[in-house]
């Protein structure tokens, strides 16, 4: 246990030096909510009411869909499982030191939305914090496994960042948090209800009821990451003939 959460800290310190999760996590979802807080309050006043959660829901959406994905995709797709599995290191560890790291770095900046909505924009914080952040927690849990699917399914850099798009630009579109999902066709309601961020939004701000939902999203993606990670680790056993070379180390990008 020691060496895992060492593992994790080590891996969450790598991901604040990473420029891509950097962006993903922290810079774009806070110039957004600066940007985009100050319009929603000044075209609807009303949007005060639930700006803390369609900005958190924005912030942890693309911090899950387009940081994580890349990060798995370095690991999985190159010579880095080598070392993982020269050394006789469980190929699932990766992945969940790279899923709870980035879950720390979103709850982080969701926090930050939550304190900066009402110093800046008068927004009305939810009535039960620690309810709040719960439920939060179940979300990011459930965009993260998604993003993790994404990342384990790309073979390389550049099919992860096009998955990851193609999740993240519906999931903000149909999810209700840039208007009312009621005013959607039937078939895009549908669809947003098939995406984390639309039940992730209708939680943090409608209530319990839509916990379920977002709890067979987990479960369905969890078991998907379970799968595609045998797939990418399965067949390949023979490490008596893997030789690790220095060159095979990880040198994380931005360090």
């Amino acid at each position: 246990m020691k060496a895992f959460l060492y593992g994790v800290c080590l891996q969450w310190r790598l991901d604040l030096r990473s420029r891509t999760l950097l962006i993903a996590c922290y810079i774009v979802p806070l110039a957004f909510f600066a940007v985009m807080g100050g319009i929603f309050t000044a075209i609807l006043p009303e949007a005060r009411r639930t700006l803390i959660q369609s900005m958190t829901v924005f912030g942890a959406t693309m911090g899950a869909l387009i940081g994580l994905p890349p990060t798995l995709t370095e690991i999985y797709g190159s010579d880095i499982r080598k070392v993982y599995q020269a050394n006789g290191i469980p190929a699932w560890l990766a992945l969940a030191q790279a899923g709870i790291s980035a879950f720390i770095h979103l709850f982080i900046m969701s926090v930050l939305l939550y304190i900066a909505a009402p110093v800046a924009f008068g927004a009305e914080p939810p009535a039960n914090a620690a309810l709040h952040f719960c439920r939060l927690a179940v979300f990011l849990a459930a965009s993260l496994t998604i993003a993790a699917a994404l990342g384990l399914a790309a073979r390389d850099q550049g099919r992860a960042s096009v998955f990851s798009m193609l999740a993240f630009l519906p999931s903000i579109l149909l999810s209700g948090i840039m208007f009312p999902a009621a005013l959607l066709p039937p078939a895009l309601q549908a669809l947003g209800k098939l995406l984390p961020a639309t039940w992730g939004y209708a939680l943090l701000t409608d209530g319990g009821a839509n916990l379920w939902p977002l709890l067979g999203i987990l479960l369905l993606s969890a078991g998907l990451c379970a799968a595609l990670l045998r797939r990418r680790t399965g067949a390949r056993s023979g490490l008596a003939d893997v030789t690790v070379q220095p060159e095979d180390f990880p040198v994380h990008r931005g360090v």
